[in-house]
């Protein structure tokens, strides 16, 4: 029997609970848990907010478990990634963005001391052996994700130990080899059959493979550097960056000329740029047709290098030329005593592309002894000729799998880049591996894989009231008198000092725990729970209740509450 409503009932027991002030609203507050632009830009996938979280609540072990579900080597991202995830970063248009590569870098180096293990699902192995073909860091991605999922995996490499370019062409000065050795023999450590010694078209061929396996990742890499010349000329002592990189990782020398231009844009010109002028070469010039960080550079024609290295080699001596290329080479017999620079523009073509324009009256003329190109490197087609064709590299769909060819996947530098899946980095190697073992648990599945959408959540959806401003994470950094060849130029951060930058994120696009709808609902509609809600979040909205005034939403600090018409 309903209750008669008057003025007095209000004080009888359980009456408010009858008066169901839910009906008035015309809008209700929901939980959106969008996706944080660090997480957005990630090539790797990580999902920063979520172990930054767990790193704020002082819970390394999980902070690092959740970002081992996407990325096995934080070891090693953390110090050879240009981390586009802190150029993103909501802070940033506060004050300044988070440290993530040196949070990342000491979640890693914690879990090599502490022997932290790998999240592998336990139980018996599940049918489907895989071959992943190179062990860098596509192919690493590939085996422990498939081993993670409980799949048998046996690993190809050419080389003797694994680790492709990040053994053979990043400096000990950026990435110390016992890191990289440690952190690469945990990953081998959770069930990986590695097979050193075995190059693709030598020892093994691609039919054997798809024949005695049930699916076939390649991460060969891009191993053969593209033809260069100017004009159809080429010096007689020509050598290209990443074979003299290369070089002086296995022997310890470089030519040494009194001066040479780098032609190129990437990690393999910066470090071989450096190495050369530690080696006692006068003047090091880069050429790139790319500019530099800063207002005046569109984003998507930054230098593709880790910005802070960019810094040091500047800080070293190496001289820049950006929104250049070389137009001439000046020569004496066969041999470069000069090149001829123009400057570069974009400007959009006829079809509204914007394309490199050389503008003339713009040349500078540099006297140098040695010209070495670095512009990067296509797939040395051997043992894949039948699949590769005539084009450069392999072209792929998100999940790696090369069409008309069944169960074959391919990431890493091989694989052609898209808009949305662009590729050259450590990082994008390792997204690539992941999603093709995604890819590949599908086919063994039968099911179709599916990427993950989010909304995305802007900086202004954010309510800053409640957070405080505080400087970024400084890292060590050797001084220029005590660089060398082999020790690391940049150090990581001590716990507390990791802690404490943690804590400086907005945790955007996912609930913190403030207590703040829960406090501040004048209806009392917001319901506290201990265990987590399926919105991952602690709080529930008692839609009975509330009149949809909205200010938990406005009140929400990370934009996790937003308002929707009522249906």
């Amino acid at each position: 029997m309903p209750v008669i409503m008057t003025e007095g009932a209000f004080a009888r027991p359980g009456t408010s609970l009858d008066f169901k002030t839910g009906t008035w609203r015309s809008e209700r507050p929901v939980h959106k848990h969008a996706t944080a632009p660090c997480h957005k830009v990630c090539p790797a996938g990580e999902d920063q907010q979520a172990w930054l979280a767990k790193l704020q609540e002082n819970h390394p072990a999980e902070a690092w478990a959740r970002l081992v579900m996407m990325n096995p080597m934080p070891a090693v991202s953390g110090r050879v990634c240009p981390h586009p995830c802190e150029s993103a970063c909501n802070r940033g248009h506060y004050d300044e963005a988070i440290a993530i590569h040196g949070l990342e870098r000491w979640l890693g180096d914690e879990a090599i001391r502490q022997n932290w293990a790998y999240p592998v699902e336990k139980g018996p192995m599940r049918p489907g052996h895989v071959a992943v073909v190179g062990a860098g860091p596509a192919g690493l991605s590939a085996a422990y994700h498939l081993r993670r999922r409980r799949y048998k995996v046996t690993l190809f490499d050419s080389q003797p130990e694994a680790g492709g370019l990040l053994r053979s062409a990043i400096p000990p000065t950026r990435l110390p080899r016992d890191v990289l050795d440690r952190e690469i023999e945990r990953i081998l450590a959770t069930g990986i059959d590695f097979r050193p010694r075995v190059a693709l078209g030598r020892d093994v061929v691609l039919e054997e493979l798809s024949r005695d396996f049930d699916a076939v990742f390649l991460g060969i890499g891009a191993g053969r550097s593209r033809h260069w010349d100017v004009d159809g000329a080429v010096p007689a002592d020509l050598r290209e960056g990443l074979g003299l990189l290369r070089e002086w990782l296995a022997v310890g020398a470089v030519p040494t000329p009194n001066a040479v231009v780098i032609h190129g844009g990437g990690n393999t010109a910066v470090d071989l740029a450096r190495v050369m002028k530690r080696a006692g070469v006068a003047e090091v010039h880069v050429i790139t047709a790319s500019g530099l960080p800063g207002p005046d550079t569109d984003p998507d024609d930054v230098l593709n290098v880790v910005p802070r290295e960019l810094e040091q080699a500047m800080e070293e001596g190496v001289v820049f030329h950006p929104h250049r290329t070389i137009q001439r080479l000046i020569m004496r017999g066969s041999k470069v005593v000069g090149v001829e620079m123009v400057r570069l523009k974009k400007l959009p073509n006829a079809k509204g592309r914007k394309s490199r324009i050389a503008f003339e009256g713009t040349e500078t003329v540099l006297h140098v002894d040695m010209v070495i190109p670095a512009i990067g490197e296509v797939v040395d087609p051997d043992g894949v000729e039948a699949l590769l064709g005539t084009h450069d590299y392999f072209t792929a769909d998100p999940w790696g799998r090369i069409a008309d060819h069944e169960r074959v996947f391919v990431g890493g530098d091989a694989r052609d880049w898209t808009r949305d899946f662009p590729g050259g980095t450590v990082s994008a190697a390792i997204g690539d591996g992941r999603r093709a073992a995604e890819g590949i648990d599908a086919a063994f599945q039968r099911l179709t894989p599916r990427l993950e959408s989010r909304p995305d959540i802007p900086f202004e959806t954010l309510n800053l009231h409640y957070y405080e401003s505080a400087p970024r994470l400084r890292l060590p950094v050797l001084p220029l008198d005590q660089r060398n060849d082999s020790a690391e130029i940049e150090g990581g951060p001590s716990a507390g000092d990791a802690l404490a930058e943690a804590g400086r994120c907005l945790s955007c696009g996912n609930c913190l725990a403030c207590d703040n709808c829960w406090t501040l609902c004048p209806d009392s509609a917001v319901i506290k729970t201990v265990e987590t809600a399926s919105d991952g979040s602690h709080y529930v909205f008692d839609y009975d209740y509330c009149k949809g005034c909205g200010l938990c939403a406005a009140e929400c600090p990370c934009g996790f509450i937003g308002m929707i018409a009522e249906p």
